[in-house]
């Protein structure tokens, strides 16, 4: 599992990626992907296309990033998602707290 983050150039998105299983294992890096960053991002991409798994630990995660985005206001679009991933997500009602690519 590994998990990398850039920022863009303006530094008004984040794009955190993924690989591997997110499980409870990534929360402290998942956390510090996006809280120990130099600037403050407008919007958020978690770029899951390289997840091979995502748990319930995993869901949790990214309800604290949208949390740390702005709650109701915030932009975090959850990107690249393939089948598995997709249909856990659509069971946890997630397609109406994220944008879902």
């Amino acid at each position: 599992m590994a998990i990398t983050a850039n920022s863009s150039a303006d530094g008004q998105e984040l794009t955190i990626h993924v690989e591997g299983r997110f499980d409870f294992g990534a929360h402290q890096e998942f956390r510090d992907a996006y809280e120990r960053i130099d600037s403050s991002p407008r919007r958020y991409v978690v770029d899951l296309k390289n997840t091979t798994y995502l748990d319930s630990s995993a869901l949790g995660m990214l309800l604290l990033l949208r949390d740390h985005a702005g709650g109701d206001h915030a932009q975090v679009r959850l990107a690249n998602c393939n089948g598995d991933v997709r249909k856990i997500l659509a069971i946890s009602n997630f397609e109406q707290l994220f944008q879902i690519a």
